[in-house]
């Protein structure tokens, strides 16, 4: 800081100073033509300095994720301790959520610094906050959602009347339910009225609810799917990959919220190669070894452990992948619109894919990855 210094009267020795530096930068600019000189006038207010984000690990990184087998990349990177040991020094604290909707609540507020979650709450709330709220910043799982129905339901046009279910409203496998009804030419609402009554309720709720026959199908990632497929008689009315080009549809990527990741982007870095490295684990794990992990985990997380069956159904319905598949976000979005949970707008500038680039760029394959014009990479 510059201290103004006062002459014999007092005042400021201000004018002065002002006056000979701009002289002087009037006979600079004379003499070298279009040269411009930037110069600190002395006694006068410095600049305020840019701001520099620090580089220091954060003291504590707080992480959500849902206790699914779509979210295996989280259970793997905290379970086994991939994250943790690539945090060093920061401190690790965990939250499981049901849905997305109730995560990003989460981060909005504070309560957590980073999530795993489906691309459809990410959106809305980037959209919401205009681009302040959240960036994306990779992916963890793609497939592995499906609407599964009571056995006799065998077409979209059985459906008129009947009650289906979903995680939460907002959520991604919500969003994918109610825009694929109004493709098929029914109307819904999000108070649960309509042509096709739609009931959020928590995956565990949805299944009990199936069971005791009060739903008729739900739209469900694994290994929810799963188990209502083999343990309570569903069918498979859509396999969500089948409504998607090539079959690829993104489930599960990483957030994380804009501030945290302006101040700490030594935390942020460590978190993604926890990410990648529980990514990389998962797609080379023997099937026994990766079964018996992600039950452990989910024990941990979700309170119980799944049937042999159930987890090998639901990891061939998955596929683990830290490219969050940015080409299908503008479809994604459009979903949003059509089933009335988001309205339109620009998400250019949703993905920050640099830092996860920077890890992979360190790696064995050295690949990138693309935000298909929807961001930085």
């Amino acid at each position: 800081m510059i201290r103004i210094v006062a002459g014999e009267s007092g005042k400021p020795k201000r004018t002065r100073a002002v006056k000979a530096a701009l002289a002087a930068g009037l006979a600079v600019l004379i003499g070298a033509g279009a040269a411009v000189a930037s110069t600190t006038v002395s006694g006068g207010p410095e600049p305020a300095p840019a701001a520099v984000p620090d580089a220091n690990p954060a003291a504590e990184l707080k992480l959500g994720y849902f206790g699914n087998i779509t979210h295996a990349p989280a259970l793997v990177g905290v379970g086994q301790g991939f994250i943790a040991k690539n945090l060093g020094e920061t401190k690790l604290s965990t939250q499981v959520f049901n849905a997305g909707p109730a995560a990003i609540e989460a981060l909005n507020a504070g309560a957590i610094d980073a999530t795993y979650i489906g691309p459809n709450p990410a959106i809305n709330s980037y959209v919401k906050s205009k681009g302040e709220s959240i960036s994306i910043i990779a992916g963890a799982a793609a497939g592995g959602a499906q609407l599964v129905v009571k056995p006799g339901i065998g077409s979209a046009a059985d459906l008129k009347g009947k009650t289906l279910a979903s995680p939460q409203l907002g959520g991604t496998q919500d969003v994918a339910l109610r825009s694929w009804l109004v493709h098929q030419g029914y109307k819904t609402s999000t108070d649960g009225s309509g042509d096709v009554a739609i009931n959020p309720s928590e995956n565990a709720q949805t299944l009990k609810l199936f069971q005791d026959g009060k739903l008729d199908g739900a739209w469900l990632p694994e290994p929810w799917a799963s188990r209502l497929v083999l343990q309570a008689g569903a069918n498979v009315l859509v396999d969500e990959k089948d409504l998607w080009e090539k079959g690829e549809f993104t489930t599960t990527v990483l957030i994380v919220n804009k501030k945290f990741a302006a101040d700490h982007p030594a935390t942020v870095q460590a978190l993604l190669k926890g990410n990648v490295e529980a990514v990389d684990w998962l797609n080379a794990a023997p099937a026994a070894e990766k079964a018996s992990v992600l039950n452990a985990a989910l024990k941990e997380s979700a309170g119980a452990a799944l049937q042999p069956d159930v987890i090998d159904r639901s990891l061939q319905n998955i596929v683990f992948t830290v490219d969050p598949l940015a080409g299908t976000y503008r479809k994604l979005l459009q979903d949003g619109v059509d089933a009335g949970t988001t309205k339109q707008a620009d998400i250019n500038g949703i993905f920050d894919l640099t830092a996860l680039n920077k890890v992979l760029s360190e790696g064995a394959t050295g690949k990138k990855i693309s935000a298909e014009g929807l961001g930085k990479d």
